[in-house]
């Protein structure tokens, strides 16, 4: 499966400890099979760091989501509970613990609309299915997060193409 990471320079070497930590699944590296939202995050990139707007193209060995010797987290490309719930605590910037031991996470990206919904939830802890459940019909786009070196292992380089 061919998936993408849009970034303001070239990677050679995938550096986890360089993401940010308070990410929708704390700290990785984060591709997507979409394209069009790689080249979004690449110029977004651009406008907070300056660079150059680039997309990295890598080979994901989808027996990755499978492998007895990762631990892997899926959630439904739809909003649920227990990923607004995991999406919360990892973006919990009042706490400095580690929030889950996966290798590899794969599900919905919250956006700035689901951000809000998550300080909803910040308020009133009962609310995570009512928010789940309003969020049911807005489409999300999706990513997955390499949270260990060995979930690297599953991730292959195949061409950087810079953005105009």
């Amino acid at each position: 499966m061919l998936v993408y990471h849009g970034t303001n320079a070239d990677i050679d070497v995938i550096d986890l400890t360089k993401g940010t930590r308070y990410k929708d699944f704390g700290q990785g590296f984060y591709v997507t099979p979409d394209l069009s939202t790689a080249q979004r995050m690449a110029r977004k990139k651009v406008d907070l760091f300056k660079g150059k707007p680039i997309v990295l193209c890598y080979e994901l060995d989808e027996s990755a989501l499978n492998a007895d010797e990762l631990n892997v987290l899926v959630f439904p490309e739809k909003a649920s509970t227990e990923w607004i719930n995991f999406v919360s605590n990892n973006r919990n910037r009042y706490s400095t613990a580690t929030h889950h031991s996966y290798d590899l996470v794969k599900g919905p990206i919250a956006d700035d609309g689901v951000a809000l919904q998550l300080g909803r939830l910040r308020l009133h802890a009962d609310e995570a299915e009512q928010i789940a459940f309003d969020l049911q019909d807005k489409f999300l786009d999706q990513q997955i997060c390499f949270c260990t070196k060995r979930s690297l292992c599953y991730l292959k380089k195949i061409s950087v193409c810079e953005l105009k």
